[in-house]
């Protein structure tokens, strides 16, 4: 629904409101995406309980599981780096027993 509204000096808004069914559909889980709604520091905070970072670095060959590693140096590390962070997601849902596998971009 459009709405106007005229203010006294001479400044039209505009607001658009969305119509009620698509606010729903918009609220919607993301039924396809097994880690919607989980923080990377989450996640990989439980990849450190589980495995430690002595196994972690094990299982996903990257420095800053292996040298002097940190929750703040790993987290700065994945955001930057699509691949590495595919592969943490993934070991993530492979520990939870959640059968899915996040396919690193064609690009990488």
């Amino acid at each position: 629904m459009l709405r106007q509204a005229q203010h006294d000096i001479g400044i039209t808004i505009v607001t658009l409101s969305l119509s009620k069914g698509l606010q729903e559909k918009q609220m919607e889980p993301q039924k396809n995406n097994p880690l919607h709604g989980l923080t990377l520091e989450f996640v990989l905070k439980h990849l450190i309980a589980y495995y430690g970072w002595e196994q972690l670095a094990l299982r996903i060959n990257i420095n800053c599981f292996k040298s002097n590693p940190s929750l703040k140096s790993s987290l700065t590390f994945l955001r930057k780096t699509p691949w590495a962070r595919t592969k943490v997601e993934n070991l993530y849902l492979e520990t939870i027993g959640f059968e899915y596998e996040f396919k690193e971009d064609a690009k990488s």
